[in-house]
């Protein structure tokens, strides 16, 4: 792992670096953080096209501190709580995200219809099998 390798004060560092790039992408992209744990963020965005954008953006920036993302992106409805989202729809985009390899960003099939004539390519990356969730979902890897 990349923080053992590192040491604490370093890998923080490095975090803390990559939450000011995420963040100045966020806000580059009209995204709004909602949560961040560990060395993940869980924003919303006003469209997946943008998301996209976004995650492409901070790959880019992470790759220049030697760091490799894992993104998903999934479009739903969301129950709002004061400043947090839950419901089905966060636990989905959790899943995508946490399937995707380093350096690759994954969107469900809703978000790819949604993004139709966006000029964004996908290949697809067969069907998943996602904790907590009760039929198997395709997804699809962003295209470079």
């Amino acid at each position: 792992m990349r923080a053992s390798e590192l040491g604490d004060r370093a890998w923080k560092e490095l975090l803390d670096q990559h939450f000011r790039l995420a963040r100045e992408a966020l806000r580059e992209h009209r995204g709004t953080e909602i949560d961040s744990a560990g060395d993940g963020i869980l924003a919303t965005f006003e469209g997946p096209a943008r998301a996209i954008q976004c995650m492409r953006a901070i790959a880019r920036s992470d790759l220049e501190l030697g760091v490799r993302i894992r993104a998903g992106v999934h479009v739903g409805e969301v129950e709002r709580s004061g400043n947090a989202i839950r419901g089905i729809n966060v636990h989905l985009a959790a899943r995508v995200a946490a399937a995707a390899a380093a350096g690759e960003i994954l969107v469900s099939t809703t978000v790819r219809d949604l993004c139709a004539g966006s000029g964004i390519q996908f290949t697809d990356r067969g069907p998943h099998e996602l904790k907590g969730i009760a039929e198997r979902r395709e997804l699809l890897a962003v295209v470079d």
